[in-house]
């Protein structure tokens, strides 16, 4: 590997990420569209680059985290993008692209003698600043265990495949699950609360027993008993993984309902809040129409 690494994508989760790379004693060269998201990592030390193909210039591995399949798709191969760099050798994608997009991105940089490496993440801003992330990896295996060091320094790697894409599928997968248990659990708390239970109570019972998942031990208690609503995750982002799960489901010949319904409850999430808006605020479509209150007593939210 080269001494330098890249990273592409100073957003919530790039900016801790690249952080915990730069914290580990890696030299980075970053690039992002917003120059203020650049000058806090030149400030402690890193390079900045003036694009995408200028960082694939000075760097053999880069890592990018974006938000949205496009974004990926112009920075690797749009006008100054990472196919028009001279010394990168390998491209890891931390972002959630689906397995399709890897796959076609894979093997348009494998004909410029690129190796594309899909490597989403998972665990949110806060396990991307705690470095507990689970970290999904596709490629070679030769690839995987020389970032080794980088991708255990964001968290915990889990080498799933050597085929393009399937690490992509096994976030989807994932993010399913996440966006079902967000949305089911603030339909089960609002019954609770429609019938006076208390929504404090009801997590602490939920979290001692067989109901816990990611939403009520984490999205409940840090973003919407309080009424912050600050988790970090869009509304937009997440129906995106929803939508990209049940696209590559169809593609497969199978119908998932429950799948679909989560499909439908997060549609009408970034219909009717928007697709910038924390995607803890699903609760409240739920809350109106039940009438309820899922917010602890005193909260400001």
């Amino acid at each position: 590997m080269s001494d330098k690494i890249g990273f592409i994508g100073l957003g919530n989760m790039g900016v801790p990420m690249a952080g915990r790379l730069l914290d580990a004693g890696n030299p980075l060269v970053v690039y992002d569209a917003r120059e203020s998201a650049i000058s806090p990592f030149v400030e402690r030390g890193a390079k900045a680059a003036n694009s995408a193909a200028d960082l694939a210039s000075q760097v053999d591995t880069v890592f990018l985290s974006l938000p949205t399949p496009p974004i990926v798709e112009a920075v690797a191969f749009g006008d100054k993008g990472l196919a028009e760099g001279s010394q990168v050798k390998r491209i890891v994608d931390l972002s959630t692209t689906g397995p399709q997009m890897a796959e076609t991105l894979a093997k348009k940089m494998q004909d410029k003698g690129v190796t594309w490496l899909d490597s989403p993440v998972s665990g949110g801003v806060g396990g991307a600043k705690a470095g507990t992330l689970a970290v999904m990896f596709s490629g070679p295996r030769a690839d995987y265990d020389n970032l080794l060091p980088q991708l255990k320094a964001i968290g915990k790697p889990f080498y799933v495949s050597d085929k393009p894409g399937l690490a992509q599928t096994m976030k989807l997968v994932n993010n399913l699950l996440s966006a079902a248990a967000m949305a089911l659990s603030s339909e089960a708390v609002a019954m609770g609360a429609k019938a006076g239970l208390s929504p404090d109570v009801m997590i602490d019972v939920i979290n001692a027993g067989s109901g816990r998942n990611t939403a009520t031990m984490q999205k409940f208690p840090q973003s919407i008993l309080p009424g912050t609503f600050d988790y970090g995750f869009s509304s937009g982002l997440m129906f995106k993984d929803v939508k990209l799960f049940n696209e590559v489901a169809k593609s497969m010949g199978l119908s998932l309902p429950g799948c679909e319904t989560v499909f439908n409850i997060w549609q009408d999430a970034v219909d009717k809040l928007g697709a910038d808006s924390d995607f803890t605020k699903v609760v409240t479509l739920t809350e109106k129409a039940a009438g309820v209150s899922m917010r602890s007593d005193g909260a400001t939210g």
